[in-house]
């Protein structure tokens, strides 16, 4: 499990510990919306557009993260008190109090309303949402946050995040990618894989948080 908030890594982050990461930066609206760009009549360009889109965010948000942590004093991250540990306790809170959110309004959850006028988009609104919903997502500048404070504890440079950075881009690639390769399968595949997420958004927003609970802990 990687070493996050408060506290300190031996070693540099490898791939099994930043996928769970860059997997949560994709769950949510944002795989919903790679999902539903890839059933729209332009899927490729549209989709490009959108993962143009979140890569840019993903490194413009993490290196702005970077930044901000190496300005700040974490404390040691043995101290309980320290303010590493204090940004990690009031992160679980926040994430526990969504959760129990979700899980009381599920039987009037509807998923955002925006994602219903995504099916008309062309490239350049295709950009503007990858920018979106990552630097818009509480979820996901938390994790941002996390790779930064990360990088900052262990004096790592940038370059160490690209793998981070990468792994978000290709999950987030995942609808086109099987669309390419599994065309017709596909093709009828990800109308219902959209519509099931639409109708349990509930659902995912409680993983979400469980799941980055659990990798802050």
């Amino acid at each position: 499990m990687p070493a996050l908030i408060g506290r300190r890594m031996v070693e540099p982050m490898d791939g099994l510990q930043i996928l769970p990461l860059a997997v949560t930066m994709m769950l949510g609206p944002q795989i919903m919306s790679a999902i539903i760009f890839v059933t729209t009549p332009r899927a490729v360009r549209v989709s490009l557009g959108f993962l143009a889109g979140v890569a840019l965010a993903t490194t413009a948000g993490t290196a702005i993260m970077l930044g901000l942590a190496a300005l700040l004093d974490l404390g040691d991250s043995s101290d309980n008190g320290s303010s590493g540990k204090i940004i990690q306790y009031v992160l679980v809170g926040l994430l526990a109090a969504a959760a129990l959110k979700n899980w009381l309004g599920r039987a009037t959850a509807e998923p955002p309303k925006w994602l219903t006028t995504l099916m008309a988009a062309d490239p350049g609104k295709a950009f503007k949402v990858g920018l979106l919903v990552i630097l818009v997502m509480p979820s996901d500048i938390m994790i941002m946050m996390t790779v930064g404070v990360n990088l900052a504890q262990n004096d790592a440079s940038f370059a160490e995040a690209l793998p981070f950075i990468a792994l978000t881009v290709l999950v987030a690639a995942l609808p086109l990618l099987i669309t390419l390769l599994f065309h017709k399968r596909a093709e009828a595949a990800m109308p219902r894989i959209r519509d099931w997420m639409n109708s349990h958004s509930w659902l995912v927003n409680i993983i979400v948080c469980v799941i980055f609970i659990v990798l802050i802990l």
